[in-house]
């Protein structure tokens, strides 16, 4: 019984962390595709000095947009994670490092912590991933 309420509680709080994240990636990748466009996201790219700013836009707006869709579903969880961790860690080093910590790379940073954590764990029981690829090797998806 102690160990079902833990398992609950370890599928709930998995969902939430992978919701939330998801939700913010999301709105980020919406806000670069339906505000920023291609041209604005490609221009940013450009002033912070990442190499083929256009390909990087679409790369990002992608990876932010349906990547932040597939974690609210839990759809493609430990995949999509893993692309936002990098965006983050591309982030940092390009974009926020040099702002210091407190107002530079704290946010980033706690965003790359959550999804290299979503990585790791899987999407657990409330997600699209278990409804439809259940395995039964890893129960922890």
């Amino acid at each position: 019984m102690i160990a079902d309420r833990a398992r609950r509680g370890a599928d709930w709080g998995r969902f939430v962390l992978r919701a939330v994240l998801g939700l913010i990636f999301a709105v980020h990748g919406a806000q670069k595709v339906l505000v920023f466009g291609l041209e604005g996201t490609a221009g940013f790219m450009t002033k912070v000095g990442v190499p083929l700013p256009t390909v990087a836009a679409i790369v990002v707006m992608v990876v932010e947009l349906v990547g932040g869709l597939a974690l609210i579903l839990g759809a493609g969880t430990r995949v999509a994670a893993a692309l936002i961790a990098i965006d983050m860690v591309v982030a940092i080093l390009l974009v926020t490092a040099g702002n210091g910590f407190v107002g530079g790379y704290e946010f980033e940073l706690m965003l790359l912590a959550a999804a290299v954590s979503v990585a790791l764990l899987g999407a657990g029981a409330l997600s699209l991933d278990r409804a439809f690829w259940p395995r039964e090797d890893d129960p922890d998806m």
